[in-house]
Order: C-alpha cells, then sequence, then structure tokens
C-alpha cells in the first residue's frame, strides 16, 4: 500500500481492525513496553498510545507484530519487490527474458530517492530530545532508547544518497554520562554499513554527519533492515516497497533528511569520540552491559506537525522483530542459499536468540563412488556458511545433507535436531574454531567479541534409536540427581546452585566415571542447567538455555573424551554446559508491580479488554 506517511498507515490500519488507541495517560518508563509484550504475545494489533506521559508526541508500536498485518501493509508492492530482489541476486533472468521482467525494471526507476525542496512535513518544527517520549523497556536499563530507528550516513569517499546507508542501530537518547539534549549514544559495529562511513571519516579527519530518522512510510524502517544485494541501496527499496519515492533535502547544515520522516535527530560523530552505552535488554533475552560506542553531538531535531513516534520492545525471542525476519524471508526467499554452491536451506533459529544457533542443510556429493558416505563437502559448506557477513556471528552451526531426508525442514527444530542426533558420529563430526568472533551482544564467550564456534557436521544413515524415555535403572552421580527427558535422546541435568564453575570440572569428572562403562548410545546429548524443568518444559526453552549460555571451546565436554591429532571427540553422550556463569549478563525480567497495572487495564472496559 503506497502510504504517503506513517499517519496514513495508522488510519488504514484502525480502519480495517488491525490497531487499538489507548487513550488514558500511559507512562513510557516500562508501563508502555509491558502492554507491548502483553499485546504480542496474544498476537494481538497495533497499538497507538495518545497520551505518553512526560511528552506532547503520541507513539506507535507493534506495526509488525505478525507476518500477516505486514504483508496486509504491503499488499500492493510485495510480489514486485520479491521479483526486484531476485533479479538483483540473478540478473541473467532479465536477460532471458527481458519483456517478462519490464514491469520490474520501471518499478525500480519509478522508486529512486528524489531530492525535493526543505519545505516538507519533516520541517514543521523543532524539538528537543528531552521532549520526545522516553521510552524505557526493561528495569535495568541504562535510560531511554530509541528502538525503531532509521541511522543514516554517507561514504565521505562517494558522497550522496544513492550511496548511503540507511541501518537499524539503537540509539540511547539519555541516561549514563550524556549530557541532556546535547548528546546521545550509537551502538553499532565498526563493521557494518555505518562503521565502514565513520571509518572513512575518521581517516579523513572529518566528523561524521550522522542522520536518524524515526517513523514515516513503514517501508523507511523494513529498508534499514533489510539485508539488501549489492548495488540495490535502502533507499529506493523503500521506495519500491512503499510505491512511493523516498524523498529527501539537505538541511542548512548540510544534513540529508527523510522528508516524510516524523522525526529527524541530526548529529555529529567525531573521530575517536565515545561514552559508555547500555546497558539495554536485548534480542537474546538478557541485558548488553555498559560498554563504550560513539558518541554522537546533537545539531537539530526536527518533526512533523502531526509527529508520531514509532518503537518497538527487544527482548527474549519471539518479539516484534521476529517477524521483521519472516517479512525478510518473505521478500528474499532463498537468496543466501543461492549465493552458496551446495546449500539448500538455512535458519538462524530465532527462539535461540537468532545468531547463537544455525540449522542448515547442503549437498553432499564428494565420493559418490564409495559406498560409506560422511560430511566432506558439507564441511566447505560449513565453513562458506560461518564466512558469510552475520552468519559469522553464529557459535553453534548444525548441517545435515539434504540427501538422507528431502523433506528435512530447518524451520522444524525438535525435527531437525532429531535428524542430527540420529546420525551424528561424536568420534568425528565435531569441529571447533576456537579464540574467534561471536556476537558482540553475546556474554558467553571470553571477552566483549571473543568466543569460538563449532561445526556439528552429519551425514549417512541412522546410527542410533534415541531413547524416548530413561530405561528403568538409569542414575545420574550426586549432585547430578534431579534430570528430565527434554526430546528423544536429549536429557537437562540440573546443577545445584551452590555448586560453583570451577568444581564443574570434578564434578564432570564424577559423572565420566560413572558413566563411560554405560550403553547410553540412544542418549547422544546431556545438558547441564540451572532449572532442568523449565529447560524440558518446550523446545524453544531448551534450544534458549542451551544456546545463549555455552561457549563451546570451554562448555562442551564428552564422556570417554579423546583428543587425536588436534581433533577432539568423545565415545559417549555429548555434554553442554548451559549454566549461567558469572561473567554472564542478567536475564530480562519483567516489572511485577508495573505487570500489576497492565492487568488492570486488561479487565473489562479497559482498552486492552478482550486482547490481554
Amino acid at each position: 500500500m503506497g502510504y504517503p506517511s506513517l499517519q496514513a498507515c495508522v488510519a488504514d490500519l484502525e480502519k480495517h481492525g488491525h490497531l487499538i488507541r489507548i487513550k488514558d495517560e500511559v507512562d513510557p518508563y516500562l508501563q508502555m513496553a509491558a502492554i507491548h509484550l502483553r499485546v504480542f504475545e496474544h498476537k494481538g494489533p497495533a497499538i497507538l498510545f495518545e497520551n505518553v506521559k512526560g511528552s506532547k508526541f503520541p507513539a506507535v508500536s507493534n506495526l509488525f507484530g505478525t507476518l500477516e498485518r505486514a504483508k496486509f501493509i504491503f499488499r500492493d508492492t510485495l510480489e514486485q519487490v520479491k521479483v526486484l530482489v531476485e533479479l538483483k541476486n540473478d540478473p541473467i533472468k532479465a536477460i532471458k527474458s527481458p519483456f517478462k521482467y519490464t514491469h520490474v525494471a520501471l518499478t525500480a526507476f519509478s522508486a529512486l530517492p528524489w531530492k525535493i525542496s526543505p519545505n516538507a512535513p519533516v520541517s514543521f518544527g523543532k524539538t528537543r530530545i528531552s521532549d520526545l517520549p522516553q521510552i524505557v523497556n526493561w528495569p535495568m536499563d541504562g535510560g531511554p532508547f530509541v528502538t525503531m530507528p532509521q541511522v543514516y550516513t554517507e561514504d565521505a569517499d562517494k558522497p550522496g544518497v544513492m550511496n548511503a546507508n540507511l541501518g537499524m542501530y539503537r540509539i540511547q537518547m539519555a541516561g549514563n554520562d550524556y549530557e541532556l539534549n546535547k548528546e546521545i549514544g550509537l551502538h553499532y559495529q565498526l563493521h557494518r554499513g555505518i562503521g565502514v562511513h565513520q571509518t572513512k571519516a575518521n581517516a579523513k579527519g572529518q566528523p561524521l554527519k550522522v542522520s536518524i530518522f524515526v517513523g514515516g512510510p513503514p517501508s523507511h524502517p523494513v529498508a534499514a533492515v533489510m539485508p539488501l544485494p549489492e548495488g540495490l541501496s535502502e533507499m529506493t527499496f523503500a521506495g519500491a516497497l512503499g510505491k512511493r519515492r523516498f524523498r529527501y533535502f539537505y538541511d542548512d547544515e548540510g544534513f540529508c533528511i527523510s522528508a516524510d520522516a516524523d522525526f529527524v535527530i541530526t548529529g555529529t560523530v567525531m573521530p575517536h569520540e565515545n561514552k559508555p552505552e547500555g546497558p539495554f535488554g536485548d534480542h537474546l533475552g538478557y541485558y548488553s552491559l555498559r560498554h563504550p560506542f560513539p558518541l554522537m553531538k546533537v545539531h537539530n531535531v526536527y518533526h512533523r506537525k502531526d509527529a508520531i513516534w514509532s518503537f518497538t520492545v527487544v527482548g527474549r525471542p519471539p518479539q516484534e522483530d521476529t517477524s521483521f525476519g519472516a517479512l525478510i524471508h518473505e521478500i528474499t526467499g532463498a537468496a543466501i542459499p543461492k549465493e552458496m554452491p551446495g546449500l539448500h536451506a538455512v535458519n538462524a533459529v530465532d527462539a535461540a536468540g537468532v545468531h547463537p544457533l544455525l540449522f542448515a542443510i547442503g549437498s553432499e556429493r564428494y565420493t559418490p563412488y564409495i559406498k560409506e558416505r560422511k560430511p566432506q563437502e558439507i564441511i566447505t559448506i560449513a565453513n562458506h556458511i560461518l564466512g558469510k557477513s552475520q552468519l559469522s556471528l553464529a557459535k553453534y552451526l548444525f548441517i545435515a545433507a539434504q540427501e538422507d531426508n528431502p523433506d528435512l525442514d530447518v524451520n522444524d527444530i525438535e525435527g531437525f535436531l532429531k535428524h542430527i542426533l540420529q546420525r551424528v558420529d561424536l568420534t568425528r563430526d565435531l569441529h571447533f574454531y576456537t579464540k574467534t568472533t561471536i556476537d558482540t551482544l553475546d556474554y558467553s564467550g571470553s571477552g566483549l567479541n571473543s568466543g569460538s564456534k563449532v561445526a556439528v557436521t552429519v551425514a549417512g544413515d541412522i546410527k542410533r534409536e534415541l531413547w524416548k524415555y530413561l530405561p528403568a535403572g538409569f542414575s545420574l552421580p550426586r549432585p547430578f540427581e534431579i534430570f528430565k527427558m527434554v526430546m528423544p535422546g536429549v536429557l537437562a541435568v540440573e546443577v545445584p546452585k551452590n555448586i560453583k564453575s570451577s568444581d564443574i570440572p570434578i564434578m564432570l569428572e564424577i559423572l565420566d566415571e560413572h558413566l563411560k562403562d554405560a550403553d547410553l548410545d540412544g542418549l547422544p546429548l546431556m545438558v547441564l542447567c540451572d532449572d532442568a524443568g523449565f529447560a524440558a518444559q518446550n523446545i524453544n526453552n531448551f534450544v534458549w538455555v542451551t544456546f545463549t549460555r555455552s561457549n563451546p571451546s570451554h562448555d562442551i565436554y564428552g564422556i570417554d573424551s579423546f583428543t587425536e591429532h588436534k581433533h577432539w571427540g568423545c565415545n559417549g553422550p555429548l555434554i553442554i554446559d548451559a549454566r549461567i556463569k558469572p561473567h554472564h549478563a542478567p536475564v530480562l525480567e519483567k516489572d511485577p508491580e508495573v505487570e500489576k497495572l497492565v492487568d488492570k487495564m486488561g479487565e473489562k472496559g479497559g482498552a486492552l479488554y478482550g486482547i490481554i
């Protein structure tokens, strides 16, 4: 749908029953986030908060809370945009069938950014950072954050909108050591698009000009998170998806301004200037802690007449960014597999926090003349995956050969794990990458951005029948007396809270001695955890606990393990220590008093009655 503004989108969603209004005053400190989380959990509508305490601006959230609503918003353009992205990945198709794709070329041309005069909607007025909705999502957050920003920067060597970067990086508006209304914090890594621009600006000794757009047509925030093919700018994509060209101008200070945004914050990042940013409740389900990140000196805050502040809430998946991921997959389809020979499917498992865990399916075509099948080509594919853009942040990669089960689905968590565990050879199929990089937000490693990876590569026939139940007489030594089956072949083992991390190696030696002569072939995986009941409650809990709380090189053990020519393996079950360690970040927990307030809002007669 070609919405000219966020206001038009809000009106259309409300007209079709996809949005509710909350007229009562709502506190941006925790209460707005708590309402959002409750509505999202119930697959509810978008929410327009008309009366935000401490701000004259209304706010909207949960716009993209379901894939169905996102597809409704872009119902007129989604199919054409999917073809546009497909052609950028495979331009030979256009050469082979030029007339078939003529309309796509016209769509791309008509979507090119359009420079207009400064007399635009966003030029209506100016405000201050402190006058914006000061939304704090979680009790330990370092301050209010912009959680749905579109951060715009230009290349110092190739200035202009067509070579610019539009990305979604979190922004801390206040708190910590920031000087209110004059300084804000930017959280991003140097390998991202904005980081490349900062590196170039630093080399020239120039300040990096940054424009932060909030709101605007809904195609704009989607463009900011899209992994686009090389040569397709975010602004052109926004125009194609929104059926309306990205309109912009430059203000008197030379900052690029999105003409149709609801708010634009402009400022500069000076070379090597930073201040502590965070903590922030993040998408892994924990807090990312305080660390030095780039400091932005605020110049201006523009807003349109009827401006609406757009935000979301980040936390343990699934959240609204899960729907963003589903929409991205809807648009890009199998773009990544097409870039890697032999790769058929890959899934960054949302329930495990996305980056910690990847499932993949590849071809195993090496040595087809030999009867015995083992992982060969899929090891090469695994290396390719772990060297690819955001996929390189993964810690655990499980990859299976398509030939063993053509119906295998990377989106079926339990089914995929069952396939792996039935076939894995723990003496051969584990491949470690030590002292390497992991996600900045992942605190399970040995330091910021530092940790390890493991690729589990599986090809061949079924080797074992997985235990569905523990056999009579099965036992574990003290202090591991509490344990529960998670799924066939997987046991969650509770470790008492009084056991120190330094004692775990000794405990594992006792466990190894107890089990090394037992027939445990049907139990290839055991996971040490803080609460076996919680981990075994459902598959989402299991993958979240297991893969967000462990560092492969430090936390993988095995019964009757060995090292042969630098290769580690084990003859008995694999053991993953997924306890919360002293160096881990705190788990996100809701405020009980705020939850009581939301309960009252859900009572009969309230705006949320019938939704929560």
